[in-house]
C-alpha cells in the first residue's frame, strides 16, 4: 500500500492535471461558441473533459483498480461521475460567485472550487466506487 503522503501528493497532481484540461477546455470553448449560455456551455464541456482523464487517472494509479471489463468500468465511471455531482455543483458555484464579483475572478474561483471539490472527492470515491487503496 502506498504511503499516504505519496497518495497525497499523486491525488494533488492528478487534480491538477485535471484542473488544467479543463480550464483549458473551458478557455477553448469560450473562444469557439459565443452563442447562448456561452459559460455554462463551456464550463460543461470543461468538467466532462476533466472528469474522464481525472477518473483514468485515479482508476489505474490512485485506487490501482485492475478490473478491465466493459461492466466494471461502466459501473466505475457511474459511480465516479456521481460522486462528482455535489462536488461540481461546489466548483460551478464557486466559479459562478467569483464571475459575479468580475470576470478576471472566474478562473481563481474555478481553481478554489476545483481544488475544495476534489478533496472532498477523494473520500467519496474511496468509500463508495473504488474502496480504499491497495
Amino acid at each position: 500500500m502506498p504511503r499516504p503522503a505519496v497518495v497525497t501528493l499523486l491525488y494533488s497532481g492528478f487534480a491538477a492535471i485535471a484542473t488544467g484540461v479543463n480550464l483549458s477546455v473551458q478557455w477553448l470553448g469560450l473562444r469557439l461558441y459565443q452563442g447562448p449560455l456561452y459559460l455554462p456551455v463551456a464550463m460543461m464541456l470543461g468538467t466532462c473533459a476533466g472528469l474522464v482523464v481525472k477518473y483514468l487517472l485515479d482508476r489505474s494509479l490512485i485506487f490501482r483498480h485492475r478490473d478491465n471489463s466493459a461492466a466494471t468500468h461502466l459501473r466505475n465511471f457511474s459511480g465516479y461521475a456521481l460522486t462528482g455531482v455535489a462536488t461540481t455543483a461546489f466548483f460551478w458555484g464557486c466559479e459562478l460567485a467569483f464571475n459575479a464579483i468580475g470576470p478576471a475572478w472566474r478562473l481563481p474561483g474555478a481553481a478554489l472550487g476545483l481544488g475544495l471539490g476534489y478533496a472532498a472527492k477523494y473520500y467519496l470515491d474511496r468509500r463508495f466506487v473504488f474502496g480504499a487503496p491497495p
